[in-house]
């Protein structure tokens, strides 16, 4: 009897050990695991695409191409004269969601290239603690990644390093994420310390010129702006690549070249759409006499290959404008991001 109880004892201590082993085992695969998830996804080559917030609350989610992005900002969350957010935000969630489920990243952006006067008020020293308070919780109500800061032009000012840096810690207490749409054009008012604070920057390789200038006609977004805009950043500026997006259009410019009529506007699916075999040119004579200056498919895969080289990603502007099928910029800016060249 004796005996036996000696046996039944070592054969139980022996798989008990091989359970202990084998939940060891378990335990380190699983942190493994998520180690390499969280360096891949560090590492994962960025495809940042501006989306309408308007039209993200009654997206059909079927058709957002979350598959094939890293990052969607959310065009333009801004608010009003006293700081408060008076857009509608009913039906966002879903969206979010659905970014989620694909591990996409959603930001709200603020500011844009139009004139947003209100921010030389909102971030003064007296107002901008409220402010940022203001946006940040907005930001976790709504279960957003971070915030994107495409304040432009004029609306830089005094107190753009300062909102930044204060902003950036606000976020960071919650894990978010802070980025920005910067440009070359006005390179002289963003500060060291201020491109230094943001996870990373979308380069706004764009707009050289536009419809604000018809007397000077010519293309506004061209592979040599784009090298020369990564130059800048990354060796002027010492930003790193995995700190940079390359900004590419998926829009383009048309002019009168006698500079007397109006520039006019079109995304790259309203170009296809209306002149055939224009995705494989950059530039092309209207019916009208304009020319019209955009980027097609090679243009986008010698950006796309360069950003691979010289940057961590791509960032659109925008998403709504590309075109469909064979023609999607977005599809050929997946395939050149996957090629291992």
């Amino acid at each position: 009897m004796k005996k036996t109880n000696n046996y039944q004892s070592s054969v139980s201590g022996f798989w008990f050990l091989v359970g202990l082993l084998l939940l060891v085992f378990m335990s380190l695969s699983d942190r493994t695991s998520a180690q390499t998830k969280t360096k891949s996804a560090k590492d994962r080559f960025k495809i940042v695409g501006y989306y309408p917030l308007k039209a993200a609350l009654t997206a059909d989610l079927t058709k957002v191409p979350f598959d094939k992005l890293t990052h969607i900002n959310l065009w333009f969350v801004n608010p009003d004269s006293l700081g408060n957010f008076t857009q509608e935000f009913t039906g966002l969630r879903s969206f979010i969601d659905a970014a989620h489920a694909r591990e996409v990243k959603v930001l709200f952006s603020i500011g844009g290239g139009s004139k947003q006067a209100q921010y030389h008020q909102l971030l003064q020293p007296e107002k901008r603690s409220s402010f940022i308070q203001s946006l940040v919780s907005l930001a976790n109500r709504e279960g957003v990644d971070g915030v994107d800061v495409d304040l432009e032009g004029s609306d830089i000012d005094e107190n753009y390093e300062p909102f930044v840096v204060e902003l950036a810690a606000a976020l960071r207490t919650t894990n978010k994420l802070i980025t920005a749409a910067i440009a070359v054009y006005y390179k002289d008012q963003l500060s060291d310390k201020a491109l230094a604070t943001y996870d990373f920057v979308n380069v706004m390789s764009y707009d050289r010129t536009g419809p604000w200038r018809p007397d000077k006609p010519g293309p506004h977004a061209t592979y040599e702006h784009a090298l020369e805009d990564l130059t800048y950043f990354g060796k002027e500026r010492q930003l790193s690549k995995q700190k940079m997006t390359l900004g590419v259009p998926f829009y383009g410019y048309g002019y009168d070249l006698s500079g007397k009529a109006a520039a006019i506007s079109m995304n790259f699916k309203e170009i296809t759409q209306t002149y055939p075999g224009s995705h494989l040119a950059d530039e092309l004579k209207m019916p009208d006499g304009k020319m019209l200056y955009y980027n097609g498919l090679e243009t986008i895969k010698k950006k796309v290959q360069l950003a691979k080289k010289q940057a961590s990603g791509i960032m659109i502007w925008q998403l709504m404008g590309d075109a469909e099928g064979e023609y999607s910029l977005l599809n050929y800016i997946n395939k050149v991001a996957a090629e291992n060249k």
